[in-house]
Parts: C-alpha cells; structure tokens; sequence
C-alpha cells in the first residue's frame, strides 16, 4: 500500500474525549476533521447533536464513545446512550466492553452485549466498534473477545480507550486480526501519537486510527512526500 496524505486521513477518528472539553474545543476539532478530510470526529456522547450540526455538508462523520471510558454498565444503559446518540446524530458508535465479565471468562455475556449493541447499529445503518481495552487482558482473553467478534460481525473492534493503562501495541492489532475473520476490520487506539506507531498498527491490520494527533501524524507523511 502507497501510503498517502489522503489515505491515511480518511483512516483517522479525530478524537478529544477530555472530559473538560468546551464548545469552542469541539469547534476546533470539527474544524481541523474538515480542513484535513479525517473519516470522524470521536467525542464523548453529550457534544454528539452540536458536532453534527457543525460538520452538516462534509464527509466527516460524527462518532460516539458509549460505556465511556470504563464499560462497567449494564446492557441496557449501554444501548440507552447508544440509542440516545443516534437520535442526536451519531453515525458510528465505539462502546466499551465489560471488561470485568472478560476477564472472568463469561463469553456468554460478552457475546450477548456484543450481539444486542451491534444489531442496534444494524438498525440505524451506522458502524459499531467494540473497545476491548487490551492492556487488561491476556492474549488468551483478547482471542477469544476476537473470536466473539467473528460470529457476531460489528464492523470493527478496537484495541483500547486510549484511557487504560496502555494502549494499542502492533503485536495486539496483529493479534485481533487474526481470530476476527474475514467481516470485521481492526482499529487501533491509544498512544499513537507518531506516523512511525500509525504505520506499525496499519501494517500489522488496523483499518482505522483512533488519535488526537491525527495533525502530527499527517504532517509528518507531508514532510516524507
């Protein structure tokens, strides 16, 4: 793949998800997701209704973090804010996974959240990432949340909330791209603050790029061009 200025925006979820951000701050982030043609912006789910006005008449879409950032809710709450977030506009959600049911081996109930949030994006025709957060888990626990992903088909799961304890490693995009099969691409997220660590996870499989600098990264491949 010929990387280009183009093709590796149009891979990049713009992302603020601090919890002191203002309007002025979504302003700006909405702002620069046009100018550089990023794919979303990613914003928690209260700015979603103001995001969206602010990007009408782009192709940038405005994305959702749901189960944000510690996915320690119920099914039910999960799918409230989702619902809720569509209602306001979102056209892709990323939710958080309960982390604690993983890490407890209870796929069953991985499964089921899985299969109620992604058929919920079904619905509402937009895309639904799963968040694992990997730097919880054993490589055993990412396969099998891998493995779920296959059979259930959300369009992507992703490596991390950027809010844990690490983030995204190449060897765990590698890993999940492995055991999702064939329907279901990769994101990687959390401490890509480089076009050398962007590269790594695009090469190891990641589809998408979760980042807030998205601008660093895109300014660097200019300086390679």
């Amino acid at each position: 793949m010929k990387y280009t200025v183009k093709n590796v925006a149009g891979m990049i979820d713009h992302t603020n998800l601090k919890p002191y951000a203002t309007t002025e701050d979504f302003q700006k982030l909405c702002d620069e997701a046009k100018e550089y043609g990023f794919k979303s912006v990613a914003i928690n789910t209260y700015p979603v209704k103001i995001c969206r006005k602010m990007l009408e008449g782009s192709a940038v879409l405005t994305g959702a973090a749901v189960g944000f950032p510690l996915g320690q809710m119920t099914i039910e709450t999960k799918i409230m804010e989702a619902g809720n977030a569509i209602q306001d506009g979102a056209q892709e959600f990323d939710y958080v996974l309960n982390v604690g049911k993983l890490k407890e081996h209870d796929y069953a109930y991985i499964e089921e959240e899985m299969k109620q949030m992604t058929n919920l994006a079904r619905k509402a025709g937009i895309t639904c990432k799963v968040i694992f957060e990997t730097c919880y888990l054993t490589q055993e626990e990412i396969m099998k949340a891998a493995e779920i992903a296959s059979r259930v088909k959300p369009d992507f799961i992703k490596t991390s909330t950027g809010f844990g304890t690490a983030g995204a490693t190449a060897e765990n995009v590698k890993l999940m791209k492995d055991n999702c099969g064939p329907d279901v691409q990769v994101k990687a997220a959390g401490g890509i603050r480089s076009w050398k660590s962007a590269k790594e996870m695009i090469e190891a499989g990641a589809t998408r790029l979760g980042t807030s600098s998205g601008i660093k990264i895109i300014e660097e491949i200019r300086k390679e061009e």
